[in-house]
């Protein structure tokens, strides 16, 4: 509080100087006085109300407010020196209005990513694709009832994080209001659920938190911070991560201007004990290894329209826009979605379109990692054409029109050497149906199923009724096999039938009659004689079947 108040009283006497003429003799003093209380009173509730960062810098509209009343107050030799103050803070100001014209160089640069070609393999013995986090956080409402003295409460926001190797969605229970904090004083925990299982149940955890974003006065979580770092320059929302031991911590990310208060670039985060108000800043090299999301979802979609829009500067981005590519506002959070890694590191996906309009064709998509900021941009193969995620949405919509289904959270997988986009699809309510994939260079190939796994089988059969080949992840091998089949399951899908096998040596194949038509035939008991991808899955894909007594 004293930083504040020092800062206040700093501006008012200065500011009371230059209003002040010092032509008025006898009242000067008590003009002085006057001006100086009143605007360090208005000083102080501005940059407290507002939790302005106590720079000089952010003092620049007030300064050419101030030094132009002052100059038409005072006279002679006075004025001069008032208005050579004025075209000063004029200068200044200007110099901070326009600079968005020049600094477009520097902040391309700030936000300029590694750019490779291949798109990322998919694992698949893992889940693809989290639950989409409207549906979570409807499962969380639906569990509300868990809060004790509920009325005083409502949910925060969502986001996801891995914790003890699981990945789950976290959201504070926060104030409903100002009467509400004033008798509670603090909230009583937060909701995870699982972020990868759509049948897993809400858990509230008790927690004490005093210092929140919904709380007022000295005790709100952003004002708290801001007394703590005055002149620090955040980006963000706060956002709570907990520790593997379920201690909650709020975090927010700060850094500093790319140039005349214009731009930003993230270099570290503050973490606060929300019940004791401790706090600590961190660079991004040091944070704290629970720590999932150090870089804000908001910093790095700033970065991104960065890297899209100024490749050639300010000017291009507006008039021929050549090689501008423009950052999709599809993401979950803040125009991005998180996704984790194959070692558990978590990532903002973000893809690019073209900026001419009526044009869904994806010209690469960005994954930035979460802890560093270090951005990879790819392109993948450039002599195709890949659907951008508005596209994929577009054709989620028309599949389930009549039911008013849409999708959310797309994202993009190398499924079986086929650039996919997997997304969640959610009916009017909110609620979790179905999972949908659709080729990003094939839309008319698609699938979908009651989990991801379920939509992934799918798809593979999709991609051999379009003509695709199913040569499995990058990761996959062609093998030859034979054994005596123990059991036999068919599955009519359209026109063909999907045919799942399984051996003696008990592994089990999955292959469809249209690539194979006389797999219809297979029975237990028969010979046979495999080449499949060792993909790793429980039913391995099957390119060629060879029944003996058949050929």
């Amino acid at each position: 509080m004293g930083n504040i108040l020092l800062f206040a009283l700093l501006v008012g006497l200065v500011s009371a100087l230059i209003l002040v003429p010092f032509s008025k003799k006898r009242k000067f003093l008590m003009l002085l006085i006057t001006a100086v209380v009143l605007i360090t009173i208005g000083t102080f509730a501005c940059y407290y109300l507002f939790n302005l960062d106590r720079n000089l810098s952010s003092l620049w509209p007030y300064a050419i407010l101030v030094t132009l009343v002052g100059t038409a107050f005072a006279v002679g030799k006075e004025r001069i020196v008032k208005g050579s103050l004025f075209l000063l803070a004029l200068v200044v100001g200007v110099y901070f209005m326009i600079a968005f014209l020049f600094n477009a160089e520097e902040k391309y640069q700030s936000a300029k990513m590694t750019e490779k070609t291949e798109i990322s393999t998919f694992d698949e013995k893992e889940t693809p694709a989290s639950v989409p986090p409207q549906f979570a956080r409807n499962k969380m409402k639906k569990a509300f009832g868990q809060v004790p003295k509920t009325s005083y409460y409502e949910l925060g926001n969502l986001q996801i994080q891995k914790v003890n190797g699981e990945y789950v969605y976290i959201a504070p229970v926060e104030f409903s209001g100002f009467f509400k904090w004033w008798s509670g004083g603090f909230t009583p925990g937060y909701f995870t659920v699982s972020a990868t299982d759509s049948t897993a149940n809400p858990k509230f955890n008790k927690s004490e938190m005093v210092y929140t974003p919904s709380s007022f006065f000295n005790k709100n979580l952003e004002r708290h911070i801001r007394m703590q770092y005055p002149e620090a320059i955040f980006y963000g929302d706060t956002q709570l991560e907990i520790d593997d031991e379920g201690k909650p911590y709020y975090i927010r990310t700060f850094g500093e201007f790319v140039s005349a208060r214009n731009g930003f670039e993230g270099t570290g985060i503050v973490v606060v004990d929300p019940e004791s108000g401790k706090t600590k800043a961190y660079a991004l090299a040091d944070v704290p290894e629970f720590i999932d999301g150090a870089v804000s979802p908001e910093a790095v979609s700033l970065q991104n329209s960065y890297y899209g829009n100024y490749i050639h500067g300010f000017w291009n981005s507006v008039f021929s826009k050549t090689d501008v590519k423009l950052p999709s506002d599809e993401g979950t959070e803040a125009q991005v979605s998180p996704i984790f890694d194959a070692n558990g590191d978590m990532y903002y996906f973000t893809d690019f379109t073209s900026p001419k309009e009526g044009v869904d064709s994806m010209l690469g998509y960005a994954l930035t990692n979460s802890r560093t900021g270090e951005a990879t941009f790819y392109t993948g193969d450039l002599e195709e054409s890949y659907m951008d995620s508005e596209g994929a949405l577009q054709i989620i919509e028309k599949k389930f029109i009549e039911k008013k289904w849409y999708g959310e959270m797309p994202i993009i997988y190398n499924f079986y050497g086929e650039a996919s986009w997997l997304s969640g699809v959610l009916d009017s309510n909110g609620f979790l149906q179905n999972y949908f994939i659709v080729s990003a260079a094939n839309p008319e190939i698609s699938a979908f199923g009651a989990s991801p796994n379920e939509a992934l089988r799918k798809y593979k059969t999709a991609l051999q009724h379009g003509g695709g080949t199913v040569d499995g992840s990058s990761k996959s091998e062609e093998k030859q096999g034979n054994g005596i089949v123990l059991r036999v399951y068919k599955e009519k899908t359209g026109d063909y039938t999907i045919v799942s096998i399984l051996l003696d040596n008990k592994k089990n194949y999955i292959i469809s009659s249209e690539t194979n038509p006389l797999a219809i035939y297979v029975k237990e008991g028969d010979q046979v004689d495999l080449r499949y991808m060792d993909t790793g899955e429980t039913f391995l894909p099957v390119k060629e079947l060879k029944i003996q007594g058949l050929e």
